[in-house]
């Protein structure tokens, strides 16, 4: 007759313990693995600024006919221009970094859907605050603008104002009929919000 191995009441709570433990790990794995890969709807920039911070509705932007022309949505690499090709980003003066550097793909929002080891960096890892060391730049980069005597630091104030102003003003000059217009560059607060005390 074969003797039966007695539990002690302790092993099964820590049996428990552990599989409680295993279970919320892997939830918490899977979370963060979908969130990192969800595009985001808002995007708050400009948190320390003078005027007030910035909610820029990254989905509008990406999902609408936003295109200067009114005819397209807004391409990812229109933005996240680090995300294609070297060979891609050199056809867009004055863009002369991707990141990573051997990149093969060029970011899209199926790309983002399908794959979710796909690298879609932030303005701040290159274009930090000009008192800031970028994350993935031994400096911020620099611009020497057609018609300037001296190169432009591009940071992040500055990369920001000429993306988004520069684009905003195209879509006035484009479609000068459009109602409500976009705010152009010259009318900071229509974007630059102050919180609420």
């Amino acid at each position: 007759m074969q003797k039966s191995a007695e539990i002690k009441p302790a092993t099964v709570f820590r049996f428990a313990v552990f599989i409680t433990l295993l279970v919320l790990a892997s939830s918490l794995a899977i979370n963060k693995t979908s969130s990192q890969t969800r595009m985001p709807d808002t995007i708050v920039l400009a948190k320390e600024a003078k005027l007030g911070q910035v909610t820029f509705n990254h989905m509008k932007h990406a999902t609408e006919t936003r295109s200067p022309d009114g005819a397209k949505q807004i391409a990812c690499v229109d933005c996240h221009h680090t995300a294609q090709p070297a060979a891609e980003a050199l056809k867009h003066p004055p863009h002369k970094t991707v990141w990573p550097a051997d990149r093969t793909t060029t970011l899209t929002m199926e790309l983002l859907e399908k794959n979710a080891a796909t690298v879609v960096n932030v303005c701040t890892d290159c274009h930090a605050r000009a008192d800031a060391k970028p994350k993935l730049l031994p400096e911020i980069p620099s611009v020497k603008f057609e018609g300037s005597a001296e190169p432009t630091l591009m940071t992040n104030q500055q990369a920001f104002h000429r993306s988004c102003g520069a684009c905003h003003d195209e879509v006035v000059k484009a479609r000068p009929t459009l109602d409500p217009p976009p705010p152009t560059s010259k009318k900071c607060t229509a974007c630059h919000k102050k919180a609420a005390a």
